[in-house]
């Protein structure tokens, strides 16, 4: 009987898709989280892979707070020399928890966006999701310093995310 529970605790731990340390957690900074100040243009970093931003360059994300609460989303890029834009809308799961928002550019499907790391100036962002499918660093500048850029891609590592499938997006110097 005990090396049928061996077995089959063996077999549970293989088989069981990878759990990730703390994929939507936020990272509790010492400062609350104010979403006026989150709002407006923040430029892509980086990003995992994705059909829908596959091949853009000069990305950026600009959030504007509507009248009804809602948050507008306008993503905008550049694709074999022609400028693509998604207009989205998000809106905030909980205000326990406003760094949790769920973003849809399509009727009523919406997806997780967790700010998992934002700086107090809200300079640079570090975005997931509840799986570890999607992340994003965001900066408010088109380049952001190196070490930086280490310093969220080694955090997105301890939350279990593969950053080896992160794409460096190519932004024009301003």
């Amino acid at each position: 009987m005990k090396y049928i529970l061996l077995l089959l605790m063996a077999i549970l731990l293989v088989c069981t898709p990878k759990a990730m340390s703390q994929p939507d957690q936020t990272i509790n900074n010492s400062f609350e989280f104010e979403l006026k100040e989150y709002l407006g243009t923040w430029y892509e970093i980086a990003r995992f892979d994705h059909k829908f931003e596959r091949g853009l360059e000069n990305v950026t994300a600009t959030y504007n707070l509507l009248d009804n609460g809602k948050i507008e989303v306008l993503n905008q890029g550049v694709k074999n020399g022609k400028h693509k834009k998604a207009v989205g809308k998000a809106k905030i799961t909980s205000l326990e928890t406003p760094r949790k928002l769920k973003v849809s550019f399509f009727l009523f499907f919406y997806a997780p966006y967790n700010i998992l790391e934002v700086d107090e100036n809200y300079q640079y962002a570090l975005i997931g999701s509840e799986t570890d499918n999607y992340l994003w660093i965001l900066c408010r500048t088109p380049q952001m310093e190196g070490t930086l850029y280490n310093k969220l891609v080694e955090n997105a590592e301890l939350r279990g995310y593969n950053t080896n499938n992160l794409i460096k997006v190519k932004q024009s110097k301003e």
